[in-house]
């Protein structure tokens, strides 16, 4: 044998071992993608609801929250506080998914699944009131993606059955 034919063996061989192992590489590499959008995805979700449990866990505080969506301005300062810690994590979170959308780990469909909350949220006036006040503490990418949210004009629907005349506080144990 010459140096051309062993040359020419090792390449053959060199195909037929490397090319599966690319493929194998290349299937591996799309299942540890997935994995990770997926729990990418569940720790957003996880987040959300941590978020959330103010709001069924808190009646005090979900009375505030039924008051400030509709008028941020009307909260007296003490609830105006409360309402903005509570709205600066609601934000973040919301921004957290649109990065996260950005970076294709949110599929569309999950991403107008939350383009719709925030649209729902975000028709009110207290929300939009509160935004104004605190936006500059958001990156300039996601205060376009809510102002233009903002800007499509949507009626508050999401609490629009909610009388807010009928809210009643739980009393201070005495």
């Amino acid at each position: 044998m010459n140096w051309a034919m062993l040359t020419a063996i090792g390449q053959l061989a060199a195909v037929f071992i490397g090319v599966p192992s690319i493929i194998y590489f290349a299937i591996q590499l799309r299942e540890q993608n997935r994995e990770s959008r997926q729990a990418a995805v569940n720790s957003l979700t996880q987040q959300w609801g941590d978020l959330t449990r103010a709001l069924h866990e808190n009646a005090e505080f979900t009375a505030l929250f039924l008051r400030g969506v509709h008028s941020f301005h009307d909260l007296d300062a003490v609830s105006k506080l409360r309402f903005s810690a509570f709205q600066n994590r609601f934000f973040k979170n919301f921004e957290g998914m649109y990065y996260s959308r950005r970076e294709g780990i949110l599929t569309p469909e999950l991403w107008g699944e939350i383009d719709r909350t925030m649209s729902d949220f975000l028709a009110y006036d207290g929300v939009q009131q509160w935004w104004e006040t605190r936006k500059h503490w958001h990156t300039e990418s996601f205060i376009r993606v809510v102002d233009a949210i903002i800007a499509r004009g949507h009626k508050p629907m999401a609490y629009s059955t909610y009388d807010l005349q009928q809210v009643v506080l739980p009393r201070e144990s005495e």
